[in-house]
């Protein structure tokens, strides 16, 4: 890959959240790479990543503020990566857990790019936010990710709808992609790995990076053929992903793959399927 190869990003200053995870980290190495002055924010600080709660208000302008300045006082792109995934029960009330993915995923992403959108509009740049595949498609035990992420596509249509016509707003929709946000599913037994197609890092990556650098990205985009084949079907045959997501999660309690899990207990007596005993 070369500078060039994937558009003109010499030169623009881009600032990225969730720097020090995953895609950030590989996203800022790549920016990087192609001649773009990027800066990162995460709750962990790292070489051109400043510390930022994104949940914190006083922070964000703070950080958001420093990383402006670092970049000469102007902002191109902001790229938004920063979230969590939780597992829960979505029949019962809402933990902290689930209250942490609304505040990171949606709010804080909200937060950020209102503290950004003076420099972006200066500049007439470019938000690209990052959503997921699970905002239409119903998997058990990831509901506070799926509503964070549903929301957060409400948002990002919403800020096109009234500052489209100053700064452009691109929404990624990656698939499942083996990073630490799926520690929480794991640790309870719930975990999604071999149950969905894999992603990698990579894909993700450059996807946003493409939607960063062209003239004119596409309003909504996934990160495979796969994923844009799943967007379609989300967006217009909802009705049908819902029965086969049915089907395979039936087929999923039956298999006895969330055997053991504590939080799958009630799915598997819903289904008539005896969980298994510790």
């Amino acid at each position: 890959m070369t500078p060039g190869a994937l558009g003109d990003l010499s030169g623009r200053k881009v600032i990225v959240t969730g720097g020090s995870g995953a895609f950030g980290s590989a996203t800022l190495a790549v920016l990087r790479h192609l001649g773009a002055d990027a800066v990162g924010l995460d709750r962990k600080p790292d070489d051109g990543v400043i510390a930022c709660d994104i949940t914190d208000e006083e922070q964000v302008n703070e950080a958001v503020t420093e990383a402006v300045d670092r970049l000469g006082g102007r902002l191109d792109r902001l790229v938004h990566y920063a979230g969590v995934g939780p597992a829960v029960d979505i029949g019962a009330a809402p933990t902290a857990g689930a209250r942490d993915a609304l505040e990171v995923n949606l709010l804080g992403t909200w937060q950020v790019t209102a503290a950004a959108m003076p420099a972006l509009l200066r500049q007439r740049g470019r938000v690209i936010i990052t959503a997921s595949l699970l905002a239409g498609l119903p998997l058990p035990f990831a509901g506070a990710y799926m509503v964070s992420k549903r929301a957060l596509t409400a948002y990002a249509d919403t800020l096109r709808a009234e500052y489209g016509t100053h700064i452009g707003v691109t929404t990624v929709h990656p698939g499942y992609v083996d990073t630490p946000i799926h520690d929480s599913s794991r640790s309870q037994g719930v975990a999604l790995d071999g149950l969905v197609p894999a992603e990698r890092v990579r894909d993700t990556t450059m996807t946003v990076v493409r939607a960063a650098a062209a003239a004119k990205p596409r309003r909504d985009v996934a990160s495979t053929t796969l994923g844009t084949t799943a967007l379609w079907a989300t967006r217009h045959a909802p009705g049908i992903v819902d029965r086969v997501a049915s089907l395979q999660l039936a087929a999923v309690v039956h298999s006895g793959h969330l055997a053991g899990s504590e939080i799958a207990r009630g799915l598997h007596e819903r289904h008539g399927v005896r969980p298994a005993t510790n």
